[in-house]
């Protein structure tokens, strides 16, 4: 696996893992959602910038999207579509 693919492979463990959607991890980092698919697809080139501004969202240090992927790990699951109910009073 190439650093791109280790980085979006750990990317998207980590959001999915915090149950972050890609559209809040954009929000929050100041990054834009489509490049945050492609960051997580391991086609982007990723800054260390961006990198920081993912790994503070996710409340990690940004080695942890360098962490070696064991190639029997399964993929990380997506997370369930649509809104969350409200919670009742």
């Amino acid at each position: 696996m190439n650093t791109r693919s280790t980085i979006g492979w750990n990317l998207r463990r980590l959001r999915v893992a915090k149950g972050l959607s890609q559209e809040r991890l954009a929000l929050e980092s100041g990054i834009d959602r489509a490049y945050v698919g492609r960051v997580e697809r391991g086609s982007e080139n990723v800054t260390v910038s961006t990198l920081e501004a993912f790994a503070n969202v996710l409340g990690v240090r940004v080695s942890a999207l360098f962490r070696d992927v064991d190639p029997s790990e399964p993929e990380p699951a997506p997370l369930k579509a649509g809104r969350k109910p409200k919670a009742l009073n």
